[in-house]
């Protein structure tokens, strides 16, 4: 998957109707973008992107992070918890989440409202997205860093996420943070999380 453009982004989130913010400075747009190109199949890989658009001194900024939006090979493979395990469903999740500690260790985006998972129990190597297998609420569903190393990315999901949006590289995920943290001094601490389909950007 090419790494989409602001605009692809900002036409995509507003084609379905989603809140497009642009008033002020930080006032952030966090959009996760899943990667069609897969067709469900569990990669294990880094293959979908987290994007930041937003204003600084009036003008448009634009970051996009090698990410993933779905859960690792391990936690499809290996039952968590009897109704299996959780694939965040695509939509738009207004003040979803809140700087704080992911597991009690760093700073990251926490869930602090409900959103909606897909689940998938049948551990086979393909998500099961089922509209009939839905569940809505609380569930840990972060958005935080792979490798905690400075300078390096992680190739390989396993257990970084049973469910989480999880940036590869460490570099990416500081700055990530660091701007979240801008946007908190102006905003609040409440962020918006969007999840779009690449074949969304058209």
């Amino acid at each position: 998957m090419n790494k989409p453009t602001r605009q692809q982004i900002e036409t995509a989130v507003k084609n379905k109707g989603y809140k497009w913010f642009e008033n002020g400075d930080y006032n952030l747009n966090i959009v996760g973008v899943r990667n069609a190109e897969t067709l469900n199949e569990v990669t294990n890989k880094f293959d979908d992107h987290i994007t930041l658009s937003y204003k600084n001194e009036g003008e448009w900024q634009y970051h996009c992070f090698e990410c993933t939006t779905d859960p690792g090979k391990h936690w499809v493979e290996n039952i968590m918890r009897e109704e299996g395990v959780a694939i965040l469903k695509e939509d738009q999740y207004r003040g979803s989440h809140k700087i704080r500690l992911h597991q009690g260790k760093y700073e990251a985006l926490g869930q602090q409202k409900p959103v909606t998972v897909y689940r998938d129990n049948n551990l086979d190597n393909c998500y099961d997205l089922d509209e009939e297998n839905t569940q809505t609420g609380l569930f840990g569903i972060n958005i935080h860093r792979a490798t905690k190393w400075e300078g390096k990315k992680s190739t390989q999901i396993d257990k970084w996420s049973a469910g989480c949006q999880v940036i590869a590289a460490n570099d990416d995920f500081n700055l990530f943070m660091d701007i979240c943290h801008k946007s908190r001094a102006v905003w609040g601490n409440s962020f918006t999380y969007t999840l779009i389909n690449s074949d969304d950007l058209g």
